[in-house]
């Protein structure tokens, strides 16, 4: 069934595709008792799927990834399809209309996605709004970043701006400094900057009632002495976890579309090439930490050997977001079914 809907929203332009899926299921959900009859056919409900990690319950180990539900309006009708949690954003202090389009490009053949939305949304007031107008069913994640105009030196400002705005509404927040799209955010990465906003973040959470979950999302482009600043960097800033990885501007791991890749300009690559590499980071910074901080897998997971390949690598949890865009909301249930399977839970 999925993939005569797949062959359909492949014929629209990817970005438009995004908006008509939305605008339909935003829809087809206010229709009685469609909830019910999704979560019947996608949800498995069984207590040995549930997770606890960050000091939360997870009632499974799959969840999507930020990117999909930016500004945090489908979060409700997505927690029908089986998902542990939703990740929202990327978002900003300030709305922002991203890249110029068109930004968004398919490659079918390495079954993939190259992006360059460059955080487009609507702000983190606004998605903290819905987030409160409307309780989720799933543990909700906010992925927060800075506006593109906004010099680095003064970038901490904006993620505290983010951190404050959702504070009340997510469970886990996200430090996103590993997107391509967003000019000189990436070095962000290096270790001295990274490790100071990641103080001042958990400075101000510290502040609070009650600490939030701050987790670090990293690029697979990083080099393994990178990747070892980014163990100390955990381990100095005590912030509670990794994210591997976000998206890759490494054109050599496709196969079949890398000439045309090319020609589309920047942005960053998910889907099946990056399957091997971000396994190849979630095992070495689990080995090199002998475990020190719980991981979140995510980057090429199109299938149930993948999400368990990631979790044997040293992944509590995965997230999903090419691999639902090409295999569907079937995916979820396959591997939470695995993971029933593989005694894994």
């Amino acid at each position: 069934m999925y993939k005569i809907i797949r062959w359909f929203l492949f014929k629209l332009n990817p970005e438009r595709a995004h908006h008509f899926t939305f605008n339909v299921l935003g829809v087809l959900f206010k229709i009685p008792g469609i909830a019910g009859i999704c979560r019947s056919i996608f949800i498995i409900e069984n207590n040995k799927l549930g997770v606890d990690v960050f000091g939360l319950h997870f009632k499974n180990r799959v969840g999507l990834a930020a990117g999909f539900d930016k500004d945090a309006k489908l979060y409700q009708q997505l927690g029908n399809f089986g998902f542990g949690f939703i990740e929202i954003g990327t978002v900003t202090p300030l709305a922002q209309p991203g890249n110029d389009q068109p930004r968004m490009f398919r490659l079918p053949q390495d079954e993939a996605l190259l992006n360059r939305m460059g955080f487009n949304n609507e702000g983190a007031i606004a998605a903290a709004k819905r987030l409160k107008a409307h309780k989720a069913n799933v543990i909700i994640g906010g992925n927060i970043g800075k506006n593109k105009n906004t010099a680095n030196e003064d970038a901490a400002s904006d993620y505290l701006k983010c951190f404050e705005a959702l504070y009340e509404v997510v469970d886990y927040f996200v430090v996103n400094v590993s997107s391509p799209n967003t000019p000189n955010l990436r070095d962000l990465q290096d270790k001295e900057p990274l490790t100071k906003l990641l103080l001042e973040l958990m400075q101000l959470n510290k502040s609070k009632p009650k600490q939030k979950p701050v987790l670090l999302k990293i690029a697979p482009d990083l080099t393994n002495s990178q990747l070892d600043d980014i163990i100390e960097i955990v381990a100095t800033t005590k912030i509670q976890g990794v994210i591997a990885t976000n998206t890759t501007i490494d054109r050599n791991l496709l196969s079949n579309e890398k000439e045309y890749a090319l020609t589309l300009g920047l942005g960053g690559l998910s889907g099946k090439p990056l399957t091997k590499r971000s396994t190849e980071v979630i095992k070495y910074l689990h080995q090199k930490s002998n475990g020190a901080f719980p991981i979140i897998g995510v980057g090429g997971i199109h299938n149930a050997d993948d999400a368990i390949e990631k979790i044997k690598a040293g992944a509590t949890l995965v997230q999903l977001y090419t691999g639902f865009i090409y295999e569907g909301p079937s995916l979820i249930k396959k591997i939470n079914q695995r993971l029933l399977n593989e005694h894994l839970n």
